[in-house]
């Protein structure tokens, strides 16, 4: 795979500050000039939204379970040329997956494109 800087914002739970340090992240890094591509893992459409207007590129939605692994490389690839750094906001907590695996989790696209993950962790 070509090397792409990624990074990907997981939390330990649904609702714990994912989108908040996402969307700041991706706000911070286009204000510093860098050109950010973002992602969404999971079949969400909200969150792209908002990607889309803080970055000014489209944002994708990367399911492996949808669209297989293969294709979540091939989307990433294709939809991060000509970036300087992609980021990849997370879906529920960083192993929940369908049917109780990890199976299409942040983790396991962590997997598939071999990306570090920064885990959100809320410290009420």
């Amino acid at each position: 795979m070509v090397h792409i800087p990624r990074i990907i914002i997981a939390g330990v739970h649904s609702n714990c500050g994912k989108t908040t340090v996402a969307r700041g992240l991706m706000a911070a890094l286009v204000r510093r000039g860098l050109t950010v591509q973002p992602f969404k893992i999971g079949p969400d459409f909200i969150d792209p939204s908002h990607h889309t207007r803080i970055c000014g590129r489209v944002s994708r939605n990367l399911d492996p379970i949808i669209m297989g692994e293969s294709e979540v490389i091939s989307t990433f690839v294709r939809a991060s040329q000509g970036a300087d750094i992609a980021i990849i906001e997370g879906v529920m907590g960083m192993f929940d997956g369908v049917d109780g695996t990890q199976e299409g989790s942040s983790a396991h696209v962590s997997k598939i494109l071999d990306a570090p993950v920064i885990l959100v962790i809320p410290v009420r």
